[in-house]
C-alpha cells in the first residue's frame, strides 16, 4: 500500500534523526519517555527475554534471548536508556542448520552477554543443546561474523566473558538442569586471550542450593578489586537479583540480595546487565516475566555503598532495593528524541521491517517484499505438520503493549479449491486462534480456528466467519487486559476497511516456550503442488483500541 496521510505527515514534519540514519518510531500503543524528564517502566513492553547491555561511548546497546525465532539475537540501540530502536540481528541463521530449518520452540539461543574489548563488539551466546558459541563484529549496526563453539556440551547456559586486568579471559556461566543434570550452581572456565575457545575445566565457585535456589544468568564484572558476578535466583517469575563479590576470581564469593519485588507490582525483578552513564550514574536493566506478554524490560537506578550494588530505591536502607515504576531519566549530558522499537510496517520497502521474525530459518522461498506496496506470502507446504506450531514460515512479531489493536489487509490467491491453502492473521502461543482466507468448493471463506496444547500435536477447530465474495478481507485482533497479565484477544473482520464485524468468542492466548505470545502472519500449504498459492498483505498496523482506523 502507499505511504498512508498520517505516516506522509509524520515524515514530512519529523527533521529529527539520529542513531544510524533512522527517522524515529515512534509506537502509538506504549512510550515509556513520558516528555517531562522522567520514565516509566517498563522501558520496552515486549518480549525482550534475558537482556544485556553495554555502553561504548555514546551509544548503548542491548541484546536479549531470541531462541528459536530468526533473524536472532536482535541488537537494540539507544542514546539515553529510555528510548530505544532495533537496528540489526547479529544471527541470520541458526547452526547446525539441519536442525533449525524446522521449528525448535523454546530451544536456540538462551541468554546471551555482548562485550566490547579490543575495538570489536562480541555477543556470547548458548545453545542448551549444543553449547556457548561467540560471534563479533566492529559495528553492531553492520554484519556479525560466523558463530564459533567456543566450549561445546549440553546444558551449559548463560556465558559471560571477562577479560581480566592480566590478560587472562574468563568465561562465567551457569547450568540448565533440563540437560545438565545439575543447575543452581555457576561456574568459571578458562578462555585463549582471542575468546575463541575454553582452554582447560570450568569450576563451580558458587552453590546455590540452600540459600539461591535456580541460580543463573550470570554477569561478571570487576570493579574496586572485587569480582562481581550479578545472577538472579528463585525462579523467572518470584525470585530475587543476587550479587556476588570475591577479592578473588574463583572466590570463595559473598552473597547479597541487591533487590527483589518487595511491595512493587513488578515480580521476580530478573536477570539483567550493569551500566554506567558517561556522567558517572548506575543503572541497571532488567525483565519481568509477564505470561503471554512475555518478559518485558525494565530501567532500575543503581548506586554503590559500601562496595555494595543497591538496585532500584531502598526505602528502609537495609541494602536492598526493590523496582521503581517511575523515575528520572538517565543523565547522559543532552536530550534525545523519543523512540520505541519498531511495529508497524506498511510493507512499502524492500525488506521487512527488523521487528519481523519466522519460527526458523528462511529457506529464502516464502515471501517477496515491497511487491508495489505489499508483502506476498508464499503457501509453503510443511511435511507431517499437524497445525501451525509445526509451520516456520509464519512471520511474527512480539505483543508491543498491555492493550492494542492489530491490523492488516490481506488478498488471497489459491491454486486449489479443497480448502488445502489458507492464509491470514494469528495468535501464536502454545494455544493459539488465527483468522484465514481458504478455498473450498470454489468458494472462498474467512475462517476461525483455535489450537489448544498445539505443543502436543492437537488439531484446530475451525469455524466458518462468512463467505467473501472476492478474496480480499480486513483482519482484526484487538487486545485486552482485564487483569495482570492476562492477554484477552477479539477477532474482527472488514469487507471494505471501515466497518467491522466482531467475530464471536474470545480467545486467551497461552505464552510460548520460554516466550511470550507472538502476532504474526502467514500463508500454508497442507499438500505439495507444482506451484503454490499466495497472499498480499497490504500493511500490518499496531493502534491503540480506542482509536478509530
Amino acid at each position: 500500500m502507499k505511504v498512508n496521510k498520517l505516516l506522509l505527515l509524520s515524515l514530512l514534519c519529523s527533521s529529527v534523526s539520529y542513531g544510524y540514519g533512522q527517522q524515529p518510531y515512534v509506537s502509538k500503543v506504549w512510550v515509556a519517555d513520558q516528555r517531562n524528564g522522567t520514565y516509566k517502566n517498563p522501558i520496552i513492553n515486549a518480549d525482550y527475554s534475558d537482556p544485556d547491555a553495554i555502553r561504548v561511548g555514546d551509544d548503548f546497546y542491548m541484546v536479549s534471548s531470541s531462541f528459536e525465532d530468526i533473524p536472532g539475537l536482535p541488537i537494540l540501540h539507544s542514546k539515553d536508556l529510555v528510548n530505544w530502536t532495533i537496528i540489526n540481528h547479529a544471527l541470520k541463521k541458526q547452526i547446525p542448520a539441519e536442525v533449525f530449518n524446522t521449528p525448535q520452540h523454546g530451544n536456540g539461543v538462551w541468554a546471551p552477554a555482548i562485550r566490547y574489548h579490543n575495538h570489536e563488539y562480541y555477543i556470547y551466546y548458548p545453545d542448551p543443546d549444543f553449547g556457548i558459541y561467540m560471534i563479533k563484529t566492529k559495528d553492531p549496526a553492520s554484519d556479525w561474523s560466523e558463530p564459533v563453539l567456543v566450549f561445546a556440551g549440553k546444558g551449559i547456559i548463560d556465558p559471560c566473558p571477562l577479560w581480566d586486568d592480566n590478560g587472562k579471559a574468563w568465561l562465567v556461566h551457569a547450568y540448565a538442569g533440563s540437560r545438565a543434570g545439575i543447575k543452581s550452581v555457576i561456574a568459571i572456565a578458562p578462555m585463549n586471550t582471542a575468546g575463541t575457545a575454553v582452554t582447560g575445566e570450568d569450576k563451580i565457585v558458587y552453590d546455590g542450593h540452600t540459600d539461591d535456589p535456580t541460580i543463573e544468568g550470570p554477569k561478571i564484572y570487576k570493579r574496586n578489586g572485587y569480582y562481581y558476578i550479578f545472577a538472579p535466583a528463585g525462579g523467572v517469575s518470584t525470585g530475587w537479583q543476587l550479587v556476588l563479590r570475591s577479592k578473588d576470581l574463583m572466590g570463595p564469593y559473598e552473597r547479597k540480595v541487591v533487590m527483589d519485588q518487595g511491595k512493587s507490582p513488578v515480580n521476580g525483578p530478573h536477570q539483567g546487565a550493569w551500566v554506567t552513564t558517561q556522567t558517572g550514574q548506575n543503572w541497571f536493566l532488567h525483565f519481568q516475566d509477564k505470561e503471554a506478554y512475555g518478559r518485558v524490560v525494565h530501567l532500575q537506578p543503581m548506586q554503590w555503598i559500601n562496595d555494595w550494588p543497591v538496585i532500584g530505591v531502598d526505602k528502609d536502607h537495609d541494602g536492598k532495593g526493590e523496582p521503581v515504576m517511575t523515575y528520572k531519566k538517565p543523565d547522559v549530558g543532552k536530550s534525545y528524541p523519543v523512540q520505541t522499537p519498531q511495529e508497524s510496517d506498511e510493507f512499502n520497502e524492500r525488506k521487512l521491517g527488523l521487528q519481523w521474525q519466522w519460527e526458523a530459518n528462511s529457506s529464502g522461498r516464502w515471501l517477496m517484499t515491497g511487491n508495489d506496496g505489499h508483502l506476498r506470502l508464499y503457501a509453503n507446504y510443511t511435511p507431517d505438520a499437524k497445525n501451525l506450531w509445526d509451520i516456520p514460515n509464519i512471520l511474527a512479531q512480539k505483543f508491543p503493549a498491555d492493550q492494542f489493536v492489530a491490523t492488516t489487509k490481506v488478498h488471497f490467491t489459491a491454486n486449489e479449491k479443497n480448502g488445502q491453502q489458507q492464509a491470514g492473521l494469528v495468535v501464536l502461543g502454545l494455544d493459539y486462534a488465527k483468522l484465514s482466507i481458504v478455498m473450498k468448493d470454489g468458494a472462498y471463506i474467512l475462517q476461525k480456528g483455535i489450537c489448544k496444547a498445539s505443543d502436543k500435536g492437537n488439531l484446530e477447530k475451525d469455524t466458518s466467519v462468512v463467505t467473501l465474495k472476492k478474496p480480499e478481507v480486513w483482519l482484526r485482533v484487538a487486545i485486552y487486559n482485564p487483569a495482570p497479565n492476562q492477554a484477552l484477544c477479539k477477532f474482527y473482520y472488514s469487507l471494505d476497511g471501515k466497518e467491522y464485524q466482531e467475530i464471536s468468542g474470545d480467545f486467551t492466548p497461552a505464552p510460548g516456550k520460554w516466550t511470550g505470545a507472538k502476532i504474526g502472519l502467514f500463508a500454508i500449504a497442507a499438500k505439495k503442488t507444482n506451484d503454490v498459492g499466495y497472499a498480499d498483505f497490504d500493511f500490518f498496523r499496531i493502534t491503540p483500541l480506542n482509536e478509530e482506523n
